[in-house]
This record gives structure tokens, C-alpha cells and sequence, in this order.
């Protein structure tokens, strides 16, 4: 658990120019200890992976401006609520990606289920003006998402945004928005009863702090929020240079699955997710597959499985499934697969071999019929 020192320091080093999540996170790697970072000679620093002479001088000039603990009584009279990395609180799913928020701020109902992974996060992004169709279907699947447990997440943004929004919370569930600017701005103006509303039924969250302005710089950052957060990605409808499709690049890169929803190519509005299926994405059918599909997204701590519908398994006799022979890596990673579905880094967690030798045995696991690679990189026995 992070201690109130560490969360003073957490918030100095953020406020670093030129010092990006990726390096601050390999300081406090290094030194174990962001208030003990804070204190190094220029030397120390050096010695770390990516901090060269320039960003060394950088930090040390930013450091001579900078309070720790002043800075932080200051903050706290607008932004009293935020975590850093290391807090329990902070949202697991972020710890996955490369460019975590160092500070992410919340206003809202914290519901700690969704923080840890227990609760599904599915991401709903899209175009600013959509067509009916996309509204309709937006709408129908947010409402249904919400109907069945998930909580959606999006980026308060006018058109397929704010519809996200509006059916999961017609839906009765949780609904996630994150910002590209300052808890204490609405951006649209038109969303205010909305932030309103999801402030008090859901949760607001935010790199930014108190006074930032929506800077169109913000916005692809607030797009790595939204992805990294999500076991899944819905774009429902997207042109082909748009917003949403950075998100969608982004959970490629985070290792999340990609869903979009079909149009005509004569919509122009629909391009972009008809070049995302010509480039793998799931296609949206129907809401009943949808959900069927989700429904095999584990929780992180792969004690359950996210089963949508209870369906009664009618009675059969019991039948004993031989072990298959396999030699002794083939075995250890086979036996570290679990009888629900398996994320690839479990694995390689469970084996202790190095990811491209499991990814290879996995493959031939494949092949040989003793296993089934599911969407999003898990894994189950046959």
C-alpha cells in the first residue's frame, strides 16, 4: 500500500516536464521509492535505462521549483481524489499498459469490483455525429450491456459517446466516463445534466487536473484511458480518419479485443469500422452473440468465469479424461492452463518459461487438438 509520503512524492514527479509515465515508472522501479528518488545525486538517475544528460538536467531544474509538500497542500484544495499506480484503488487493467496515467483523478461512486477486474469493462467509442443507425445500435447494446453486468465505458464526447452513456444508465448499470480535461469542466456544455447524472450513478475519471481546458492534444491520451481500462473495444460507427479508430490502435496494442459494427460503404460515417473488420476486428451480428462472446472474458484473478446466461447442464455420467503424454515443458505449460479460460501472461506466469517459448509450445498444443485459442489471447482444454 502506497503511504501518504509516497502519494506527495507520486504527485511531484508527475508534475515534471518531459518526464513521461514510462521513465517515472522505471524511477520508482529503480529506487523502490519515489520520496527516496526525489533526494538522489544527478549520477544515481543517470544510471537509469532512458534517462540521458538532457532529461537528467530537466529534472533537476523542474526539482528546485518544486515543494513536495506545499505543492500537495495546495493541490488537494481542488483535487482532493486521485490515485497513482501503486495505490489499490487504481484501476488494475491500467497497470497492464505501457503509458499508465502517474495520477488519475475520480469523481463519482468508486465501485473497487470494476478497479480489481471482477467487474467487465467494455468500451463504447465512435464518430461525433452518427447516423440513425448507429444511434439505434449503440443505444440497444449499451442498454443491454448494462442489463447484463457489464459496465461501459466512454469518453463523454458528443454523438456515439453520450448515447453509450445514456443506455447503459436507461439500463440500470455503472457507466465509466473519461475525460480529456479537469474534473471541473464539462466539455460538451450540452453533457452537463449527463456528467451530473454519471457522477452520481458512476464514475468520472481524469488525467488532468482541476482547470485544464479540452486541449485537442488530450484527447488521443484520454483514448489510451479508455482502452487500456476495457477487457473489449465496441467502435460503432467511425469514419476513417476519427478518434475512435485511435482507440481501437490502442487496444491492438494492449492486447484487447476489437468489436465494430457493420454499415454500407456508401456511409461515409461507417468506413472506418469496415476498415477495422478488413483488418481482423469482430464484427457485431447480433446483441445475443455479442454477449455470448464477451461472456468468456475471465476476471484477472481467473476465479470465475463471466458467464452471461445460466444455462442447466443437463445430467451425464461421469467420464474420465486421460492425461495426454507430454514431455516436461509441453506439460508444465499445458497443466498451467485452468479449467476456465486462461490469459496468455497467466501462463507464462504459472510456467515460468519466457513468453516466446510458451507462445510456440501453445501453437503446437494447438495443432496436436489438446487445446482452443480463444478471442483476446486466453486459452482452454479440449
Amino acid at each position: 500500500m502506497t503511504t501518504d509520503r509516497e502519494k506527495i512524492y507520486w504527485l511531484s514527479w508527475s508534475k515534471i516536464r518531459g518526464l513521461g509515465a514510462v521513465s517515472l515508472k522505471k524511477i520508482y522501479d529503480h529506487f523502490g521509492s519515489l520520496e527516496r528518488a526525489w533526494t538522489v545525486s544527478p549520477q544515481e538517475l543517470l544510471k537509469i535505462d532512458g534517462i540521458g544528460n538532457k532529461l537528467c538536467n530537466s529534472i533537476q531544474e523542474e526539482k528546485q521549483k518544486i515543494d513536495p509538500e506545499k505543492l500537495f497542500l495546495k493541490h488537494i484544495e481542488k483535487n482532493p481524489n486521485f490515485w497513482n499506480p501503486h495505490e489499490t484503488e487504481y484501476p488494475q487493467l491500467l497497470l497492464e499498459i505501457p503509458s499508465s496515467p502517474s495520477i488519475l483523478y475520480y469523481q463519482g461512486t468508486v465501485n473497487l469490483s470494476e478497479n480489481q477486474g471482477i467487474t467487465p469493462l467494455i468500451g463504447i467509442v465512435g464518430t461525433r455525429k452518427p447516423t440513425e443507425h448507429g444511434r439505434r445500435w449503440t443505444y440497444n447494446i449499451a442498454k443491454t450491456l448494462a442489463e447484463n453486468g457489464f459496465t461501459v465505458v466512454s469518453g463523454l464526447a458528443e454523438g456515439i459517446d453520450t448515447v453509450a452513456h445514456r443506455g447503459c444508465l436507461d439500463g440500470g448499470g455503472r457507466t465509466i466516463a473519461i475525460l480529456g480535461n479537469g474534473l471541473d469542466r464539462v466539455y460538451p456544455t450540452s453533457n452537463r445534466q449527463l456528467m451530473r447524472e454519471i457522477s452520481e450513478k458512476g464514475l468520472i475519471l481524469t488525467e488532468y487536473e482541476y482547470g485544464s481546458q479540452p486541449e485537442r492534444g488530450n484527447f488521443p491520451a484520454r483514448n489510451r484511458i479508455v482502452a487500456g481500462m476495457c477487457r473489449a473495444i465496441l467502435v460503432m460507427e467511425a469514419p476513417e480518419k476519427s478518434g475512435a479508430l485511435i482507440t481501437a490502435r490502442y487496444a491492438n496494442e494492449f492486447n484487447r479485443d476489437v468489436y465494430t459494427l457493420p454499415n454500407t460503404p456508401d456511409n461515409p460515417q461507417a468506413r472506418g469500422c469496415l476498415r477495422l473488420i478488413h483488418n481482423g476486428a469482430e464484427v457485431i451480428i447480433t446483441e445475443e452473440e455479442l454477449l455470448s462472446s464477451l461472456g468468456v472474458i475471465p476476471s484477472l484473478d481467473q476465479t470465475q468465469q463471466l458467464s452471461l446466461f445460466s444455462v442447466a447442464s443437463p445430467s451425464l455420467p461421469e467420464k474420465t479424461k486421460e492425461e495426454p503424454s507430454l514431455s516436461s515443458t509441453f506439460k508444465i505449460v499445458y497443466d498451467s492452463i485452468e479449467v476456465n479460460p486462461t490469459i496468455f501472461d497467466m501462463i507464462v506466469e504459472k510456467s515460468n518459461l519466457n513468453s516466446g517459448e510458451v507462445s510456440g509450445i501453445l501453437l503446437q498444443l494447438e495443432l496436436e487438438g489438446l487445446i482452443t485459442q480463444l478471442p483476446g489471447m486466453m486459452y482452454i482444454k479440449e
